[in-house]
């Protein structure tokens, strides 16, 4: 049994307790590093937009995208432990299909990386950042193109990708049974009441709805997609069923 963890950059407060009640099964995490690109990038002066919760990323962006999810990942693998495995998504095979309008962005789609499986089969936790490679279709199979450091767009280099996405497409992907998001709310409200469960079709009238702001967004988008492909999500005490 696999389970993939997104957890946020803001903390790893919770990260350790969190791994180890899920290390009797195979666990994969997920983190971010929001606050740090935004900080970073400020304190840099370059711009910082987002178009449907998204980051737009230039390539100069991205250099701080990257040093800020190393970062970011360092810490997460030091709050796990020794049996912690930190791995960059572009550099293993993480898949997303490019959003150039938003510049170097990218979709995930469902991917399972060797070197994760790999890490699952040894009891180690893997530890992904949400970077990934542009992805093109031949039929029916997704076929990471050769990275091109220099590359914009789809030129087949590094993409940004949302991390609720990441972490999605990787439960997809890996055949994961579950997709848990470690959260510093207790999971998601609607008219002021905690929600215990909500149905995959009625989060994605609601989101349509503009019935939810802010960081949960991605995060029940990532759910639903997760839901739809059979797998248990759970946003803190929210379960997302099909």
């Amino acid at each position: 049994m696999t389970v993939v963890l997104k957890v946020g950059g803001a903390s790893t407060a919770g990260v350790a307790d969190a791994v180890a009640a899920l290390r009797s099964q195979g666990v994969c995490v997920v983190h971010g590093a929001g606050p740090q690109i935004t900080e970073e990038m400020e304190r840099r002066g370059l711009e910082v937009r987002f178009v449907g919760g998204r980051r737009v990323t230039t390539p100069e962006a991205l250099e701080v995208v990257r040093q800020s999810l190393t970062s970011v990942n360092e810490a997460v693998c030091a709050a796990i432990g020794a049996d912690s495995l930190p791995l960059d998504g572009d550099e293993i095979g993480l898949l997303a299909e490019p959003t150039p309008e938003l510049g170097l962005v990218g979709t995930a789609v469902p991917s399972s990386p060797p070197a994760v499986r790999a890490a699952l089969a040894a009891g180690l936790v893997p530890v992904v950042t949400p970077l990934a490679v542009a992805a093109s279709h031949d039929g029916k199979a997704i076929v990471a193109r050769p990275t091109d450091p220099a590359a914009a767009g789809g030129g087949g280099g590094p993409l940004n990708v949302n991390a609720d996405e990441a972490a999605a497409a990787l439960a997809v992907g890996l055949g994961a049974e579950k997709l848990l998001f470690l959260t510093d709310v207790p999971g998601v409200f609607h008219d002021g009441e905690l929600l215990a469960e909500i149905r995959a079709a009625d989060a994605e009238a609601l989101l349509a709805l503009g019935s939810f702001e802010g960081g949960i967004v991605p995060k029940l988008l990532a759910a639903v997609r997760a839901a739809k492909h059979g797998l248990v999500a759970e946003i803190g005490e929210t379960a997302v069923l099909a």
